[in-house]
């Protein structure tokens, strides 16, 4: 029987991307013959985000797709976390709605865990050859910085905690007991993951097409002292 690698899609008033992304999840071809397991989680959103992914499960019916919905918006953390729960797939990823990220690369992330050498495997933005939109200057300084400090604590030497793109064994990210509701799930599933004993972490470089704000851009400054906080306080507290 084949692997399966279940692609987690949370989704916030994402109307205008989300059949978008999830044709892109649709027609990428994993290496190895590993099929797709999409899990849809619409964190109540305001807009016509249901009704589009409901439309594509109704065009795409050869497609696995799960779809979840939060009755009050409770985050992107919170959204991740009724995702994973729900995910039967050997691996798992995580793919934002937007379109600042190439399914099409999660062969790259898959490519060390199925060589036998990852068990976590992070896509960072920061290295490699592939395409990065330039954008801001200060949003980026702000992710070197909270990737640095969370090396201090984590002893581990990623070049990119914040990226969207991290790949688990199933029963890896399963196993981690998370809390945080928004973005401080990338510090939190980092330091987390990291005390695990015998973890074997991977890093590779991806594309990046940033969103602006005005495209649909949802992180903010307050969501960086949040994600300072979570680092201090998943690494030496909790």
């Amino acid at each position: 029987m084949s692997a399966k690698l279940s692609i987690i899609v949370p989704a916030y008033n994402e109307e205008n991307t989300i059949q978008n992304i999830l044709n892109r999840i649709r027609s990428v071809k994993l290496i190895n013959d590993i099929q797709k397991e999409i899990i849809v989680v619409n964190d109540c959103s305001k807009d016509n985000t249901e009704q589009r992914v409901i439309d594509f499960q109704q065009q795409n019916p050869d497609t696995i797709i799960v779809y979840k919905r939060h009755e009050i918006n409770r985050g992107k953390g919170a959204a991740l976390r009724t995702g994973f729960q729900s995910a039967t797939g050997d691996f798992v990823i995580v793919q934002d709605a937007d379109l600042e990220y190439d399914p099409d690369e999660f062969n790259i992330l898959l490519k060390p865990i199925l060589d036998g050498f990852a068990d976590v495997v992070y896509g960072t933005r920061f290295m490699g050859g592939n395409p990065h939109r330039i954008l801001f200057f200060w949003h980026t300084i702000g992710n070197k910085m909270l990737t640095f400090i969370s090396n201090l604590f984590t002893n581990l030497n990623l070049t990119d905690m914040e990226t969207c793109y991290k790949m688990f064994r199933r029963e890896i990210i399963q196993g981690i007991d998370l809390k945080e509701n928004r973005f401080g799930f990338e510090p939190e599933v980092t330091a987390k993951m990291s005390k695990i004993p015998k973890i074997r972490v991977y890093e590779v470089g991806i594309s990046y097409y940033g969103r602006t704000y005005e495209e649909g851009k949802k992180i903010g400054m307050k969501d960086a002292f949040r994600a300072l906080y979570c680092i201090i306080k998943y690494n030496l507290f909790d």
